[in-house]
């Protein structure tokens, strides 16, 4: 916990008991500075990475590994720390081993859920190079990638630029990405970030090392829960057998281990208790559905596909009994059209943010009608959402 978050628990002091004291650090979209339990892979990604301080680029390389086990939370924190120490003409990384050390290579994190064009890959590179931001309109990506060599030109060490979430639904595949690259200069390296096996989507023709990043062991996961409920909550309002469950629950995925948590939090908060109780615990893995989409990938939606999923998860069961009712539902409260708001729930299906479910109640005439589920907590998605207006 840093000196600010302290000082603002003392501060909230006489306002009476509360439970939730931070809802950023209990967020399953939230990553904290400092991963807990994760040191062996920081290792192998700084063995991997350590030519950048003899100021030289590393080879492409592939970090992978299942839904949940922490790869996004590793590699930026990993990405930030070295941002802070990195490139021209910022600070030069000294050691006690190397007489003179040289400048380091830039770094740079794009999360490709929110990077889904051309335009807006060398948009988001060029962005993090300059002071000055980049206009978004007015411009071109011819004139963005022209700008971009011109700057990398001038580079001695070039960048690193790590991809995450690649291969994902509304994301960039295997092929997309080299494409994206092919068009920077040749100092630039990569590393890439997804959930499925190198070798299945073609990567390991482009890169030099594969790093598997493997779930969260139990007590690891226990030993996260604590730790973000130490930083988000009242004390003592989580203990270590609640903690357990939800870790001997989750099977390794942090994500869903944190959902919980928030979602039981909330549930709790509301009931006005400064203490987690069993059957917040029971209620809240009971909301989340199996397998989950991640809270994260939702929330990166574009804006009008996230006022939809708000109002959808506010419907009642009659209002969802059908796509077609809850699309004229959602589209009744909401400035889109019924058929932009049908097109949006079956966009969302194909990237499996909610499902289409075959409805039981069917007289036998026709195609029968389907209904709209979510692949998410509800609870998580509307408070998350809500502290983001």
């Amino acid at each position: 916990m840093d000196i600010d978050a302290r000082i603002k628990r003392r501060e909230r002091r006489n306002e009476g008991p509360r439970l939730i004291q931070d809802y950023d650090s209990l967020s399953p979209v939230a990553h904290i500075d400092e991963p807990s339990d994760r040191g062996p892979v920081f290792e192998r990604l700084l063995d991997h990475l350590d030519p950048v301080f003899d100021g030289v680029l590393p080879p492409n390389a592939y970090v992978y590994g299942e839904f949940g086990s922490g790869k996004s939370a590793i590699v930026t924190a990993l990405f930030d720390h070295l941002k802070r120490l990195s490139t021209e003409p910022r600070s030069v990384i000294h050691t006690s081993t190397r007489a003179a050390s040289p400048t380091t290579p830039g770094f740079v994190y794009l999360d490709m859920r929110e990077t889904t064009s051309e335009f807006a890959f060398y948009h988001a590179v060029l962005d993090s190079l300059v002071e000055d931001s980049v206009p978004e309109h007015g411009i071109s990506t011819e004139e963005l990638r022209d700008r971009l060599h011109a700057i990398l030109g001038e580079s001695r060490n070039g960048i690193v630029v790590a991809v995450d979430h690649v291969g994902e639904p509304n994301s960039t595949d295997t092929t997309g990405l080299i494409d994206l690259f092919a068009g920077l200069p040749s100092n630039v390296s990569w590393l890439a970030v997804g959930r499925a096996d190198p070798e299945r989507i073609g990567l390991t023709t482009y890169t030099a090392t594969s790093i598997n990043v493997a779930p969260y062991q139990r007590q690891m996961l226990v030993d996260v829960l604590m730790t973000r409920a130490s930083e988000g909550l009242a004390q003592r309002a989580l203990d270590h057998e609640l903690a357990r469950r939800i870790a001997e629950w989750a099977d390794g995925n942090a994500h869903d281990a944190l959902a919980a948590l928030f979602i039981a939090a909330d549930r709790a908060s509301r009931a006005e208790r400064t203490r987690l109780l069993e059957e917040d615990i029971d209620a809240a893995i009971g909301e989340i559905p199996q397998p989950s989409v991640s809270l994260a990938q939702v929330l990166s939606l574009p804006a009008n596909k996230q006022v939809v999923l708000r109002k959808l998860v506010d419907l009642d069961a009659d209002d969802r009994a059908s796509v077609s009712a809850t699309t004229e539902a959602i589209s009744s409260t909401v400035d889109l059209s019924v058929g932009t708001v049908k097109r949006f729930l079956y966009e969302m299906a194909e990237a499996g943010i909610v499902e289409r479910v075959q409805s039981d109640d069917h007289d036998g005439k026709g195609r029968p009608p389907s209904r709209v589920e979510l692949r998410f907590s509800p609870t998580a998605f509307r408070r998350l959402y809500d502290l983001r207006q």
